[in-house]
């Protein structure tokens, strides 16, 4: 079969390998789509993989189309995402359902081979059934989306409060989506980008504010139901403007989470120590998207409103798409991140 293999540094290339073989418990994918996550990039581009040769990519759907032996729950025919994550299911967190908490975990793209590829065999219980009329670039993204629905899980009721999501990234659109559908009062995107802000509104957002111009965090604070900030605030970038961003927008006792994941050093300021003190806010991190019974309710949540409609994977999420062979092609576009303004997309060729 055809993969996008990573050989060393810099040097992804299309290549023919073996098609993998379903064992007892797994299932074979024909791979329809996938994206590329911004922790694919530095494995490309900056020598971070774990080994070489590895075919990438945790962000993929396609169509099973063979069922190893003891599989059930799974079919051949039926249209599935890949909810990535191998946690060794026996240590103290994965005993009490904490499987993004794993210490000794595998991961479908980066740990073990992954979607860059026209077929993957992965465990059955790691197969996300969805309908077959949803899109496999759409049940792509489903990562990223139980990614947001986790942080916003993890950080407590959103229902009746105000809400602030910082950074309009992918991970952040979703986290504006599911505080819209877990009933948010209102809702308040901030970026730097006018084309970002727009987007967000037009996938819920109340109200959207530039963080380059002067005093927006104490002109959208002033605008919450209590005067004084937000209830609950995500930052969906990880980088240190952002973070701070965060701590501005915070109410009193408020509840802050960190979804993104940062790509270069965070140092806080003696005043943003003293905001989370005088604030008194809780602070916490979100990590992947799993919970009990695996992979969680978090994926089924996302599977379900997808197929149904209810929650909206715009065509404007996907910036960019390759085919598999010009794998190298879309990896370049990320020489220059400014540049990417959505999800790079590779087209396997799997979808029916």
């Amino acid at each position: 079969m055809k993969a996008a293999v990573l050989f060393g540094d810099c040097d992804i290339r299309c290549a023919d390998i073996p098609e993998p073989e379903t064992r007892p418990g797994t299932v074979k994918v024909r791979v329809g789509a996938c994206g590329i996550c911004g922790s694919d990039v530095p494995r490309v581009l900056r020598g971070g993989a774990h080994f070489y040769p590895i075919v990438l990519g945790h962000e993929f759907a396609g169509d099973v189309v063979e069922v190893g032996a003891g599989v059930e729950g799974v079919a051949v025919g039926d249209r599935v995402s890949c909810a990535p994550l191998l946690p060794c299911r026996v240590c103290a967190d994965c005993q009490r359902g904490n499987f993004s908490l794993c210490r000794h975990y595998g991961f479908i793209g980066s740990r073990e081979q992954g979607g860059m590829a026209e077929y993957v065999v992965m465990p059955a219980a790691n197969a996300v059934r969805c309908g077959r009329d949803v899109p496999c670039e759409t049940a792509a993204l489903f990562e990223p989306a139980t990614v947001a629905l986790h942080g916003i899980l993890l950080n407590g009721p959103v229902e009746g409060l105000d809400v602030a999501v910082v950074g309009c990234g992918t991970i952040g659109i979703f986290a504006i989506q599911w505080a819209r559908i877990l009933g948010a009062r209102r809702i308040a995107a901030f970026d730097l980008s006018k084309e970002r802000m727009d987007f967000a509104m037009r996938m819920g957002a109340d109200e959207a504010w530039n963080t380059r111009e002067d005093g927006f965090a104490e002109q959208a604070c002033g605008r919450t139901a209590v005067a004084a900030g937000f209830s609950c605030v995500f930052d969906a970038s990880g980088c240190e403007a952002t973070i701070n961003a965060a701590f501005r927008l915070a109410a009193n006792r408020a509840r802050v989470c960190i979804i993104g994941t940062p790509t270069r050093e965070v140092a806080f300021s003696m005043s943003a120590w003293e905001l989370l003190n005088r604030k008194e806010f809780r602070l916490t991190g979100s990590w992947m998207s799993y919970s009990a019974p695996f992979p969680g309710r978090e994926w089924s949540m996302v599977a379900d409103y997808a197929t149904s409609g209810r929650f909206v994977f715009d065509d404007h999420l996907v910036f960019k798409r390759f085919p598999l062979e010009e794998a190298d092609r879309a990896f370049d576009l990320f020489r220059d991140p400014s540049q990417v303004r959505g999800k790079v997309m590779l087209l396997c060729g799997g979808e029916a």
